[in-house]
């Protein structure tokens, strides 16, 4: 990523910090960030760990920058948005949210229109680096800014391009939902380990790491999932038991249903977040 260019953050929470901090790890200048958010004691602390500039006044905040990070709560954006229009409407800077729900039309026209803006659906890993974001722009931001901001999300993870702003609710509903699904089979797994006698300490160390290492195992491979699965399976041992006890209770089934419901709930958040302001 350049280091010539200014970045704005305006609101100071987890992701802000996170990405801020993989950008630094990168060789991202510190007196190229700002952050503005409305608690001046936070934002000290924020400053003093990594050597940024700080501000309450989001206006101000957006006025130093070529790029414009909107890491606020999707109920406050409309807020947010409509106050720092005047400036942005003079600087031109792009924008990018990383708010899960609102579409980049009803951010532009919050934000006076016309303006480069790309929306990124992170997620909570990207808060130790393992990060899977998906990314949608529309068509004012320029291929070098898309490269800018692919950098700025690949120094917390891995981040990918989609063509249509719509397929944001397909990676709402893998990468964006995604972490509770995992946590959910590393909760039922350790429960299972329990009951059959295994420490509940020893069960979650088994557990997490078996989960990470099947993970990379699975980015370094060759092969796909199944070939993965069907590597570990044994005629007549005990993982081809387990899958096909998985097989035959519906999992499959269950994890489409599963994905469908956080799509459709993401379509339907969206719809609520912009009649609502």
């Amino acid at each position: 990523m350049s280091n010539s260019s200014t970045i704005s953050f305006i609101g100071a929470g987890n992701m802000a910090s996170a990405i801020i901090g993989g950008m630094l790890d990168n060789g991202y200048q510190a007196g190229n960030i700002w952050v503005s958010a409305p608690d001046d004691s936070h934002l000290q602390a924020l400053r003093d760990r990594f050597g940024v500039s700080v501000t309450t006044d989001n206006r101000h905040c957006a006025q130093q920058a070529d790029t414009v990070v909107l890491a606020v709560k999707p109920q406050v954006m409309a807020e947010v948005c409509r106050d720092i229009a005047p400036v942005v409407q003079n600087t031109r800077p792009l924008m990018v949210s990383i708010a899960a729900g609102l579409g980049s039309d009803t951010l532009d026209s919050w934000l006076g229109g016309g303006l480069p803006l790309v929306r990124v659906m992170p997620n909570t890993p990207s808060l130790v680096g393992k990060g899977a974001a998906g990314l949608f722009a529309n068509a004012a931001v320029t291929a070098e800014q898309k490269t800018m901001v692919q950098s700025v999300f690949e120094s917390i993870g891995s981040a990918l391009w989609v063509d249509d702003e719509e397929q944001l609710h397909g990676v709402t509903a893998l990468s964006g939902s995604g972490p509770a699904y995992f946590f959910l089979m590393l909760e039922a797994l350790e429960a299972a380990a329990t009951e059959a006698g295994i420490a509940p300490k020893t069960a979650r160390e088994l557990a997490i790491q078996t989960m990470a290492g099947a993970a990379e195992m699975a980015a370094r491979s060759e092969h796909d999932p199944a070939q993965l699965k069907r590597n570990v399976m044994s005629p007549g041992g005990t993982t081809e038991r387990a899958i096909n006890t998985f097989e035959d209770g519906g999992m499959r089934d269950l994890v489409q249903k599963a994905y469908n419901a956080a799509f459709e709930r993401s379509q339907e958040m969206s719809k609520e977040l912009a009649d609502k302001q």
